[in-house]
């Protein structure tokens, strides 16, 4: 028979509790496999903190994650993976680009 310690909102707990010593400088360790990662801390009750590992996205990188966003880059993404890359055109591109013709397609053609 296994028994199982339960935290306060009635989860299994995965380890038994540690105790952990704050340093001088106000810094915790919680183990090397969690070094570079990044975490939320909440502190729900003085002396009461919740640790959660986290995933930051930069301001500038938010709209990527927006549903038109991401649906424009998965139909790019599709759009690449079925058609690869080739030279076989350079010489007409750099011809449509010298002569002020731009892409087909392109808004800013002349």
């Amino acid at each position: 028979m296994h028994l199982f310690r339960i935290n306060h909102v009635g989860a299994p707990l995965l380890s038994p509790p540690s105790v952990k010593v704050i340093g001088a400088n106000g810094q915790i360790s919680l183990g090397k496999q969690f070094a570079g990662r990044q975490v939320l801390v909440e502190e729900q009750a003085p002396g009461v903190w919740l640790v959660r590992t986290a995933t930051v996205i930069p301001d500038n990188e938010r709209w990527l994650h927006e549903p038109q966003a991401a649906a424009d880059i998965q139909r790019a993404l599709e759009w690449a993976s079925s058609n690869p890359a080739s030279d076989a055109e350079n010489e007409a591109v750099i011809g449509r680009l010298a002569n002020g013709k731009g892409w087909p397609g392109c808004i800013d053609q002349a």
